[in-house]
């Protein structure tokens, strides 16, 4: 979506929908580029309510608010509903492996001195992790892969490998920590189904120890990605099984109506 012609197109098609005693009016673009907070973190919109005020080649426009309007790119809305529809949008929202949002705050019981627990919430500003739903591992090789699993970034530099993962409706995992005498015996590794249209089946990544590098296998060796490097994983496994789907903007539609007039 060009968001320079959207700008320019803008200030008509919502004029007739901007009350007359109103001086400005804001807007928000959602065409699958990150979005940042006010202090310049990555952050993950929140699904939003609104009446559908016009659409464009390129864009559908949502009146949110008194003076407040969504614009959404047109070919990433899983429908296009006609003017004075009242939608519900969904924009795309990093998410952890049990289905919860990924900035989803971090829950935890703690203990007061005399013994009454108390329950904690906390979460880091800017950071929505997606942890691997594997307990501490023995292998030191092993701890290593799976930090680079939830640290190092996907293709889109957006989602970590993991938020990829869960996208990628990764479930089953299973893993290999061997005892540091049978690491070329045992190599550690961790596999998983995935269901994408790129590819359904298992994935295993291994950890090679003889040439430092990882090789990724699909099904049981059917199909085999030799000397991947850390740096290359989450290019791999996005050629592999990243079908981009994750991108669309989710459009339901809660009650059609007429256009709306003018205040």
């Amino acid at each position: 979506m060009d968001r320079a012609a959207i700008r320019t197109q803008l200030q008509t098609l919502v004029a007739p929908h901007v009350p007359r005693n109103a001086r400005r009016y804001k807007y928000r673009v959602f065409d699958g580029q990150p979005q940042e907070s006010a202090l310049g973190f990555r952050v993950d919109p929140q699904p939003f309510e609104g009446k559908v005020i016009a659409t464009t080649d390129e864009a559908i426009v949502v009146q949110t608010g008194r003076t407040e309007f969504a614009v959404v790119d047109r070919s990433l809305a899983t429908e296009v509903p006609a003017a004075g529809t009242k939608v519900l949008v969904k924009p795309y929202a990093r998410r952890r492996f049990d289905g919860e949002r990924a900035d989803t705050p971090e829950v935890r019981t703690e203990y007061g001195s005399d013994g009454t627990p108390y329950t904690v919430k906390s979460m880091i500003l800017g950071s929505a992790p997606a942890k691997l739903p594997i307990p501490e591992p023995k292998c030191p090789e092993l701890r290593d892969l799976i930090e680079q699993l939830e640290k190092l970034p996907a293709p889109d530099g957006f989602r970590a490998i993991t938020h990829m993962l869960v996208d990628a409706g990764a479930k089953d995992f299973a893993w290999v920590d061997p005892k540091p005498g049978d690491i070329i015996k045992t190599p550690p590794a961790i596999s998983f189904t995935v269901d994408t249209a790129k590819f359904k089946g298992r994935v295993a990544v291994i950890y090679d120890r003889g040439a430092d590098v990882y090789v990724v296998e699909l099904h049981d060796g059917e199909e085999r990605i030799d000397n991947v490097y850390f740096d290359t994983l989450g290019a791999t496994l996005a050629s592999l099984i990243d079908d981009g789907t994750w991108r669309l903007i989710q459009v339901e539609v809660l009650t059609p109506g007429r256009r709306q007039t003018r205040h």
